[in-house]
């Protein structure tokens, strides 16, 4: 969020700041946890109209998530053969690699803002944020994640910082 937010707003806001506004719950779309927790909530009260997925399980089992998502939708795929081909297919097809080289992500531009397409993609890689956040802003993080989070049965024990 911090790397969009400065290059879509062409700022160089403070990640210190971030974190910050972050753990205050003072950020653009609101309170993340509160979204969070409420869209959790949701996925277990409506499972056939809501799917929570999180962005460290695709990138940890894509294949099994795609097929989650493809039943999700009612859409399922054939198990084994086929379906395995075609599950690399749409994996292949969304991939962040090859999203990132087409020409209008490459070369177009966003029209609202007139930004260049590509603000919208990074590196794709889980755990970036080592090489940017201090361990105390990593620690805060942390320790309200699991307070937010006590009591959800929502679990980001994998995720956590620290």
């Amino acid at each position: 969020m911090w790397h969009f937010y400065n290059k879509f707003h062409r700022a160089e806001f403070p990640l210190e700041r971030a974190v910050e506004s972050f753990c205050s719950g003072v950020v653009p779309w609101g309170p993340f946890y509160e979204h969070l927790v409420g869209y959790w909530e949701e996925s277990k009260r409506r499972p056939e109209e809501v799917l929570f997925l999180k962005y460290e399980d695709l990138v940890r089992d894509p294949k099994k998530q795609v097929r989650e998502l493809a039943s999700f939708l009612g859409k399922p795929f054939c198990p084994g053969g086929d379906g395995d081909e075609v599950v690399d297919k749409v994996l292949w097809r969304s991939s962040l690699e090859r999203l990132k080289e087409l020409d209008i992500n490459k070369n177009g531009i966003e029209k609202q803002k007139q930004r260049p397409n590509t603000i919208f993609f990074r590196k794709g890689a889980v755990g970036d944020w080592k090489n940017y956040m201090m361990a105390e802003m990593a620690q805060r993080i942390d320790r309200l994640t699991q307070t937010k989070l006590h009591g959800t049965g929502l679990s980001l024990d994998d995720y956590i910082l620290g």
